[in-house]
Formats: C-alpha cells, structure tokens, sequence
C-alpha cells in the first residue's frame, strides 16, 4: 500500500526527496503558507521554491517535490506524511 508520496535519500545522506504521487504541481503561495502555519519560518519566496527553517530545514518546488534536510529518517517521515496529507492539498 502506498503512503501517497515516494521519498529516497539524496547523495549527501543528509536530504530526503519527497514526490507526492498524483500531484504535478503546487500553488506555492498556499502550501508555503500552510508550512509556515505549522511553524516553520521562511526564508526564501521565489517564483522557482521556497525555502523554510524549522526542526529541520524544508525546499518547497512549484511540481510539489518538497526537499527536507535532516538525517534522522522518522522527521522525514512524519513531514512526508504532513506534505500530502495537509501541505500539498492547501
């Protein structure tokens, strides 16, 4: 059964990839909006990403592709989760 996201580490070991199944794109105000509600800060708004700092650090891509920096897999995880279920449909 498919958690409605495919999530792999990236090179550095440090960054996972988030891709929401069946979502080709974002409206990045909305879900950079509803990240920042769940307490992240932003630090970057751009018509190509936003980017967040929080409990780990977040990059927001107009396709939905949500990058999350941080080793510790459960965060990833649980962000993966919140990105698909919550983030990606505001």
């Amino acid at each position: 059964m498919s958690d409605g996201f495919a999530m792999e580490l990236c090179g550095n070991q440090a960054v996972w990839q988030i891709v929401p199944d069946g979502i080709g794109s974002v409206n990045l105000d909305n879900v950079g909006l509803a990240i920042e509600a769940a307490g992240y800060i932003v630090e970057i708004r751009s018509v190509l990403c936003w980017t967040f700092t929080g409990p780990c650090d977040l990059t927001l891509y107009p396709s939905g592709k949500l990058l999350v920096k941080t080793e510790d897999r459960e965060l990833a995880n649980n962000i993966a989760h919140l990105h698909v279920t919550q983030w990606a449909l505001s």
